[in-house]
This record gives C-alpha cells, structure tokens and sequence, in this order.
C-alpha cells in the first residue's frame, strides 16, 4: 500500500474507515520494509518483530544449501511448474512456518496465545501459534491435494487458511485462496469472528491490493484500497458501525511494503549463464552448477556452490553490476563487512559506534556515501532514497539462508522469475530503494513505542511489539 494511494482513497471519500482510523490515531508515511521487501520477508518480519537474520526467510525465492534445492513460495504460477506445485504447496502450507521459522522466533500469535489472549488469524503467511488445526476435509483445495495437506499445523485459537485450515464452520469461501477472493474472505470470517465475540486478537489480512498493484501498477491501487476499507467496514458493522468498532477496538493498518511501476526486464539470467553454470529448476547436472540464481521480484540473490565461493563472488559482482537494470549489490568482504557497491564505487559498513542511523543503530562506515546517496551531519548517517539501508542490508547479509550475493534493482527494472513471469506495465516491489520500501502504516487506540513517538523513523518490526505490548500492559502483566 503506497502511502500516496491511501492518500488519494482518503481524500476522495473511498476509504472511509482508513480515514476514521487515521483520524482518532496516527498516520505514518512512511513506515520501512525489510530488504528484499518481498512479502514473505516482510510478512514474517510483521507477524514476529525481527528482521531475517533472525527469522531466516531471505526471500520469495532462495537456495537451501542442506537440501541442495530451490525454495520458491508462490512467484507465479509459471513459477511453480518449474520449480514443482507439491514441493512449492509443502513449502508454503508447512515448511515456512514448521521447518524454515525458527522455533525459538516467536510469532505474534506465540506470544499473545502464552499470555491468554484469544487469537485469529485470516490466510497469512506466517499463522504459527499454540493451537493444532487439522486439514479441513470438506475443503475443495484439500481434496484436490489429499496427498500433501495431511498433517495437522499450529496456529492461533481461531484459524482460516485458504479453505484449508477452518477452525469452525462460518459459511465463507476463499475460492482455493485466489488472488481476489481473499479480502472478501477475510471480512466475512471477521465479521463471523466479531459477532459471536470469539476473539480478542485478529490478524485481518488484505492482501488483494498487492495483486491488482502488480497488475494495473501503483497508481491503480486507489481502487484495491477502496475494496479492502470494505472489508474493514464489514468487521465494523459486526461491531456496531465504525464508531462502535473503534471504541472498542484498537487497531493497526500496516502495508508490508510499497509498490513501484516496472518498465523493464533485467536479463540477469543470461548474464550470468554466459560466465557460470547455473543450477536449473529441476536440478539436472546439480554436481556441476557454480551459481543459484533466486529472482525475487526486484530483488534477485546468488548463491556461489563450488568450493570456491570467495573469488566466485567477486566474478559474481562484477558480473553483476555490468546488467542493465542492477542498481546495487551487496555482499560481505572478506574481513565480514557488510558492501554495498555500484559502478566500481564500494561502501563498506558493520555495527560499530562511529556513526549513528536515523532508528539510533550504531555503524562504523567507510567507502563512497554516493553509492547510497547518503549523507553525514556529523555522526549522523542518513540516506533518503534508501531508508534504513545499513540495517537492512545488514540484516539480509548476515540471515543465515540468504545468498552471497544480493541484488537490487533499478527503478523502473524487474527481475522474471523462473517461468518468466514480471510486471512490465504494471507494478512490483523487492529492491532497497525507497520506493518501493516504504509502505503506509495507520493505527488508533495502541500507543506507539516510546522510542518511536520521540524519533520516528518507523519500521514494519515495530507492529508486534506493539499488538503484543497492548494486551501484555492491559492486563497489567
């Protein structure tokens, strides 16, 4: 949700519960995703209140190195031919919250579950809780894919995934969980949840703006916010109507990350196919492959195979930085800095106490501040067009399952997935550019952190911390 679209939905009278909510709180424009700002980076960022190097999912695509394999969860449905649809289902229903996330990350659900709070969740990526659902047996999806969806999962007291896990009947569908059923889905199972006072918590999710942004670009997203503030107001009217709803409710709005139009394709395949042997989907001649090549929207990572992954890196970056649409790479030296480079230009950076970030992180910096367009006011380090980069890049470079190489793209440029899908003439996200990095984030009747009422400079790790922090001091423990 581009802050400039809710704006304009506000503004001409087609959000008006985004409105009701923005005007009792607080509106943030500026609220910074994780690097990649990819969905299931971002989303397991809001739903735990860590970044990747704790939580481990590096992106939408990515190479685990114990299984020797690609992981993909949902690129597109070109995508997942390749790359398998039961791997890519097994991976997405179960590995991301019961393999790939931590068990010693707690989500939100966790967290609020050990404190005797009434969770829901709506389909989300990231569900895990206290709470054992079975596979719903009268669920289309879960007869079509018997074979797979056996096993039971963990989640909030009241779960609704995708028709697959229904933790009561409620008379919704979310048609197999398809891109435009599932805001609709969304609001009846929280109207349902809401009028029959069976939860305190609820994780609403909307993620139907994000498809039509890929499709018709960001500018277009006025008409997907109107359809989700629908849905919002469905769950009010269950509560009494708007008013009612926020008396009684406190509520935080936060978009994963932002949206940014794509005009262009960047051949990194090719590129990097002419100096390398690069693993393929179905894994043949996997003994001889030097690169695995993960695509993530705007974002791409390589991971170096052979024995030789220090100089492979090098050659990686090089090869890199000479692709039209790659605005930077980022990798770690030798001496384990974290580097952000392009154009033959090198920012070096890694925790330290030389140089303070806008959020109050510490930095020890050395390089070219043009590779970001940063700037130093004495310690003070900021770059604009790249919000919360060294913490960002840090993060990702340091997340135990990213590649050696991280690539951001240009604006305007995109990286196809493995079945060739991209946005040209629509919208996408993934890069470090602020962009598409700064999502919208709006929030009444929960009183922000202190840190981040006095500096601001807010980021989507911030909105558990917050959830969990209402029902913990309500309750006075």
């Amino acid at each position: 949700m581009k802050p400039a679209a809710l704006e304009r939905a506000i503004e001409t009278g087609r959000a008006p519960v985004l409105q009701a909510i923005r005007d009792r709180g607080t509106y943030v424009p500026e609220c910074a995703a994780m690097f990649p700002s990819v969905t299931p980076v971002c989303a397991t960022s809001i739903a735990t209140g860590v970044r990747q190097d704790q939580h481990r999912i590096p992106a939408m695509c990515w190479f685990d190195r114990d299984e020797g394999r690609y992981v993909d969860y949902g690129s597109s449905f070109a995508s997942s031919r390749r790359l398998g649809f039961s791997r890519q289902l097994k991976d997405l229903i179960y590995n991301l919250n019961g393999e790939h996330l931590p068990a010693d990350v707690a989500t939100v659900f966790e967290q609020l579950d050990d404190a005797g709070v009434r969770t829901a969740g709506t389909t989300y990526l990231v569900y895990r809780g206290r709470h054992e659902h079975r596979p719903a047996k009268d669920s289309p999806l879960s007869r079509l894919a018997s074979t797979l969806i056996r096993r039971p999962v963990m989640g909030p007291q009241e779960l609704f995934y995708a028709d697959v896990f229904s933790s009561r009947e409620t008379g919704c569908s979310s048609t197999f969980g398809l891109p435009g059923a599932r805001d609709q889905h969304t609001g009846c199972v929280g109207a349902h949840l809401l009028e029959r006072d069976l939860c305190d918590f609820l994780l609403f999710s909307l993620p139907d703006n994000d498809t039509h942004s890929h499709k018709h670009g960001p500018d277009a997203q006025v008409a997907s916010i109107a359809e989700a503030d629908r849905q919002l107001e469905r769950l009010a009217l269950a509560a009494g109507g708007v008013e009612a709803f926020l008396d009684a409710w406190a509520v935080i709005a936060v978009a994963d990350h932002s949206h940014a139009p794509v005009e262009q394709t960047v051949d990194l395949e090719a590129a990097i196919g002419a100096r390398f042997t690069v693993l393929t989907p179905n894994g043949r001649r996997a003994d001889e492959a030097e690169v695995a090549l993960c695509p993530s929207q705007r974002s791409a990572q390589l991971y170096a195979l052979g024995e030789e992954r220090t100089a492979a890196v090098a050659r990686l970056v090089e090869t890199a930085l000479e692709v039209d649409g790659v605005d930077l790479a980022c990798f770690r030296a030798r001496d384990g800095d974290g580097v952000i480079a392009r154009c033959g230009e090198e920012l070096r950076f890694a925790p330290g106490t030389s140089v303070e970030d806008p959020r109050g992180e510490r930095w020890r910096v050395h390089g070219d501040l043009g590779v970001l367009g940063a700037r130093l006011d004495g310690e003070a380090f900021s770059s604009p067009d790249y919000p919360d980069a060294l913490a960002r890049v840090w993060a990702a470079l340091t997340c135990p399952t990213s590649g050696d190489v991280l690539l951001s793209a240009a604006p305007g440029w995109e990286f196809p997935d493995w079945g060739g899908v991209h946005h040209v003439g629509g919208g996408s996200h993934g890069s470090l550019h602020a962009i598409d990095s700064l999502g919208a984030l709006v929030f009444c009747g929960v009183d922000a952190p202190a840190e981040r009422a006095a500096r601001g400079n807010w980021s989507i790790r911030d909105i558990a911390p917050m959830a969990v922090g209402h029902f913990v001091e309500s309750r006075g423990e």
